[in-house]
C-alpha cells in the first residue's frame, strides 16, 4: 500500500538557536524540535535524562496521604492486599510494591483477577475477597480509578483503599479512596502526566523508603515499555536507566527470562523488551491466570525461575499459535464479508475465538488494510470484542455513537473493548460505518509515513549518525529518526538476503551507502543498476566492517 510521505517542516530559526546554545548539529536540533522540544531547558533535560532529572514523588497529589496510610498499616500490623491488573504493567507494579512493602515489614499479599473468568479491574466480588482474607487496606494498581461503587462498598465493610492507576479518571468523579495516586486527575499539578502504573508505584516506593531504588528500575522499564508508554519526560529517564538494570539484573526471574529468550548476552533495547520479554510476561495473563508471571518475578531461586520462564515461553508459543489461527480465520472473513467501498470500519465475529488474542488480531488487520478494526468473539449469544483504530479516527467517539447497541464499552481514541449481543452485530456494523462515512476522509485511509527531514545523502557521516543514536531509547513519543533523500542512483546489483530481505547500494554522486530492506524482497527485480530513486530510511552504523559505515534501513522507496 502506497504511503503518504509527511516530511516535517523545518524551523530554521529555532534550530539555529538550539544548535548554538547546546553545540548540536542542526539536524539533531531539528530532531528534538520534531519531538516537541522547543526550549533550551527542555532540550537539556532530554539530553541529560539521568536520575537527577526525576521529580520529587511527594509532588504527586495524595502521595503523602498514601505514605501515611501505609505507615499506619505497618504500625497496626494490618493486612494489606495489592489488587493488580493482569498485564505486564500491572504485574511489574504489583511485584515492585509487594517486595517493597514486604521489606518494610508489612503483612502483604496480592490478588490478580483472571482475564476470562473475572475480567479487568475491581468488581462486585471484591468485598467477599476482602472479607475472606480479612484485609484492612487494599491497594489497587493499574486499575481502580473508575471503580467508584466497588471502593464505596469496601468503605462500608471497614476496608480502606489506595488507588495507584495511570488510566484516565471519569470527569469530576473519583472513587472514595483514602488516597488516589494518578497525575491525570484534574487537581494534580505533577509535572509529568504519562507515567505507567509501574512508574507510579516506583514513585510511591521511593516516598516510602526515601531511596532511589536503582535496582528496581528493571521492573519499571519492563512495565513501561510493555504498556507502550510515551518515551519522553520521566519515562525516558526511567527506561534509559532501566534498560541498563535489565542488562545487569540480579533478579532471578528476569535473568531466567533473558536466558530462555536467548537474550542473555545481547544488548537489551526497547524493541527486545517490547517484542520478546514483554509478550512472555503478558502471555500467561492472556491465556490463563497471570499468577505464573508474578511467581517468576518474585522468585528468589534461579532453578525455580528457569522453570517458570520456560512455562511462560511455552504459553507464549501457545498464544502465538492461537493468535495465528484466529488471525487466519478473521482474514478469511474480511475477504468474504467486507466490501471496502462501503466498509471503512472492519467488523468481524466468530464463535469460540480466544478473548486473550483479539486485540493483537485487530491490530494486525488494521496494519494490513489500514482500516479501524473490531474483532468479536461469540459465546452463548454474547460477543466480547477488541478494537483498534488508525491515526485520524476517534474510535471511542464512534463507539459512543453506537452505545445503544452495546452492553458495555470503554477505551480511548486508538483502542477499545466492548460487549455486544450477537443479534445486534449486523446493525452495529451498519451504524458504525455510517458514522465512519461522515468522519473519515479518503486520505485518512492511506497510511502516513512521518519523516523528520529531507537531507542529501552525503550530509550523513558516522559521527552524525552516532549523535542521532544518542537520542535513544526510541519508541512511542520518541521515534527512531526517519529521513528522506532524493535523486539517488542504484549502484551495482541488489542482493537477496534470506527469503524476504533485500540489500542494495545507493549513491548521490558523493557518498555511496548500503540499504537493507527487511521484508522487501518484492523490490528485487525493479532495482536494477542506474535506476533513480527517492528513499525514506532510518540511518544506523554498520559495525561489521573494518571501518564503521553508515547503513540505511529502508522504510519506503519511490522509483523516479
Amino acid at each position: 500500500m502506497q504511503k503518504i510521505w509527511k516530511i516535517k517542516k523545518p524551523l530554521p530559526d529555532l534550530q539555529l538557536k538550539i544548535s548554538r546554545e547546546l553545540s548540536l548539529h542542526p539536524l539533531i536540533s531539528q530532531l528534538l524540535i520534531n519531538r516537541g522540544i522547543t526550549t533550551i531547558k527542555e532540550a537539556q533535560y532530554f539530553l541529560q535524562a539521568d536520575l537527577s532529572c526525576l521529580f520529587d514523588p511527594l509532588k504527586i497529589k495524595d502521595m503523602e496521604k498514601a505514605v501515611e496510610r501505609i505507615k499506619k498499616a505497618k504500625h497496626n500490623k494490618e493486612k494489606v492486599l495489592i489488587f493488580s491488573d493482569y498485564d505486564c504493567d500491572g504485574i511489574t507494579a504489583c511485584v515492585l510494591l509487594e517486595n517493597t512493602l514486604g521489606h518494610l515489614g508489612l503483612h502483604v499479599s496480592h490478588y490478580i483477577p483472571h482475564r476470562i473468568n473475572e475480567g479487568y479491574g475491581l468488581n462486585e466480588s471484591i468485598t467477599s475477597i476482602v472479607k475472606e482474607k480479612k484485609i484492612d487496606l487494599l491497594i489497587s494498581v493499574d486499575c481502580g480509578i473508575t471503580a467508584l461503587l466497588e471502593i464505596a462498598s469496601l468503605n462500608k465493610i471497614g476496608c480502606d483503599s489506595i488507588v495507584v492507576d495511570h488510566h484516565q479518571p471519569q470527569k469530576d468523579k473519583l472513587p472514595p479512596a483514602c488516597a488516589i495516586i494518578n497525575p491525570k486527575r484534574e487537581d494534580c499539578n505533577y509535572p509529568f502526566k504519562e507515567l505507567a502504573s509501574v512508574g507510579l508505584v516506583y514513585k510511591l516506593c521511593q516516598a516510602l523508603t526515601q531511596d532511589k531504588l536503582l535496582s528496581d528500575l528493571d521492573l519499571v522499564a519492563l512495565g513501561t515499555i510493555s504498556d507502550v508508554m510515551s518515551l519522553n519526560g520521566e519515562n525516558r529517564v526511567l527506561v534509559r536507566e532501566g534498560l541498563k538494570q535489565i542488562q545487569q539484573t540480579k533478579r532471578p526471574g528476569i535473568k531466567a527470562l533473558l536466558e530462555v529468550s536467548k537474550l542473555k548476552d545481547k544488548e537489551i533495547s526497547v524493541g527486545l523488551v517490547g517484542f520478546v520479554l514483554g509478550p512472555r510476561i503478558n502471555a500467561c495473563g492472556r491465556m490463563d491466570s497471570a499468577e505464573k508471571a508474578m511467581e517468576l518475578l518474585l522468585a528468589k531461586d534461579m532453578d525455580k525461575a528457569i522453570g517458570l520462564a520456560k512455562e511462560l515461553d511455552r504459553q507464549n508459543r501457545e498464544r502465538q499459535k492461537i493468535q495465528d489461527q484466529v488471525l487466519s480465520e478473521a482474514m478469511n472473513l474480511v475477504e468474504k464479508e467486507v466490501n471496502f467501498k462501503d466498509h471503512n470500519i472492519i467488523v468481524v465475529s466468530q464463535e469460540g475465538w480466544h478473548p486473550g488474542v483479539l486485540g493483537i488480531v485487530a491490530s494486525r488487520i488494521t496494519e494490513k488494510f489500514y482500516r479501524p478494526t473490531i474483532v468479536i468473539s461469540l459465546e452463548n449469544g454474547v460477543g466480547k470484542g477488541s478494537a483498534r483504530s488508525i491515526e485520524n479516527f476517534h474510535l471511542f467517539d464512534a463507539l459512543t455513537n453506537c452505545s445503544h447497541l452495546l452492553q458495555e464499552f470503554g477505551g480511548h481514541r486508538h483502542a477499545a473493548g466492548l460487549t455486544i449481543l450477537k443479534s445486534d452485530i449486523a446493525q452495529f456494523r451498519k451504524i458504525i460505518n455510517d458514522f465512519a462515512r461522515l468522519n473519515i476522509l479518503p486520505d485518512d485511509l492511506l497510511p502516513a509515513l512521518n519523516i523528520d527531514g529531507q537531507v542529501s545523502l552525503s550530509a550523513l557521516n558516522v559521527e552524525l549518525v552516532r549523535d542521532m543514536e544518542n537520542l535513544a531509547p526510541f519508541g512511542v513519543g520518541n521515534p527512531t529518526p526517519v529521513l528522506c533523500s532524493r535523486n539517488l542512483k542504484i549502484k551495482g546489483e541488489p542482493m537477496l538476503m534470506g527469503r524476504d530481505t533485500i540489500k542494495f547500494w545507493v549513491s548521490d554522486g558523493k557518498l555511496t551507502a548500503q540499504v537493507v530492506g527487511f521484508g522487501r524482497a518484492d523490490l528485487f527485480s525493479a532495482l536494477t543498476p542506474a535506476v533513480q530513486v527517492d528513499l525514506v530510511y532510518s540511518p544506523s552504523i554498520d559495525e561489521w566492517q573494518d571501518e564503521p559505515e553508515v547503513q540505511l534501513e529502508l522504510k519506503d522507496i519511490k522509483i523516479t
